[in-house]
């Protein structure tokens, strides 16, 4: 593994390097890390991938900046990487957070894109199951993390970042960008040309229905559905990496 830190946008933003092969490019979820999203993919992944799999703005080894937390500069920020590294053309992995950034760089920057994996995210709010927008329904959801996974998720935090003490603060401002994010239109959706497959657990924040659609929407896209799995055991599923290997050949 070689890891380092790009200047991109104001940021200084860590990334890591993985195995040989075929540029992939992993985003991780809100308030993870790589190593918290990705440590069971990687090792096969990189039998295969030159993977690259950097930490976004205030996620991780990257310090935050006076900047939102906002979907497009987050998208504009990996475009930026791959500059530094000199990747003209990638194939891309994004899971929740990282799923939306990894669609919006086949909106915006198609020809940067080979592929695409979009995981657990929707293109419009209404995609969300209602247990993750009503407080009153988490505490008995099966789909909302519990506080194992909290605990698990504060720790990768205060191991790696810059700043520790402002992990209450990425996660006030990562969730405000997730609540005030606004998705796109049908007519966006249907606009992308970069093959694409979409991946959802049957216990995902992301509604089944909403999944099934979106793959009406995108054109030529694929759905898999992961049975048995949560939103956070997505990216830990055995059977995740045969099937972006099949993809993404």
């Amino acid at each position: 593994m070689a890891t380092g830190y790009a200047p991109v946008n104001g940021l200084d933003m860590y990334y890591e390097e993985h195995g040989q092969g075929s540029p992939l490019v992993l985003l991780h979820g809100g308030v993870l890390t790589v190593d918290l999203s990705f440590s069971s993919m990687l090792p096969e992944l990189a039998k295969n991938h030159r993977v690259i799999a950097p930490e976004m703005q205030g996620h991780g080894h990257t310090a935050d900046i006076d900047r939102p937390i906002e979907v497009g500069a987050l998208a504009d920020d990996v475009v930026g990487l791959l500059d530094h590294l000199g990747v003209e053309r990638t194939a891309v992995f994004g899971f929740s957070l990282g799923g939306f950034v990894a669609l919006q760089l086949a909106m915006a920057h198609p020809e940067r894109v080979s592929r695409a994996v979009v995981a657990s995210a929707q293109v419009r709010p209404d995609g969300v199951h209602p247990d993750i927008t009503d407080p009153e329904r988490w505490a008995t959801s099966e789909r909302m993390p519990g506080e194992s996974d909290f605990r698990e998720t504060r720790e990768a935090y205060l191991k790696v970042a810059p700043r520790p003490e402002r992990f209450e603060e990425l996660l006030a401002r990562t969730s405000a960008a997730a609540q005030s994010f606004p998705g796109w239109t049908d007519d966006q959706v249907r606009a992308v040309a970069v093959p694409t497959m979409i991946v959802v657990g049957d216990t995902d924040f992301v509604t089944l229905e909403h999944a099934v659609e979106m793959r009406e929407l995108i054109p030529d896209a694929r759905l898999a559905v992961l049975p048995d799995t949560t939103h956070q055991a997505v990216t830990r599923r055995p059977e995740l990496v045969p099937m972006i290997e099949r993809f993404l050949s």
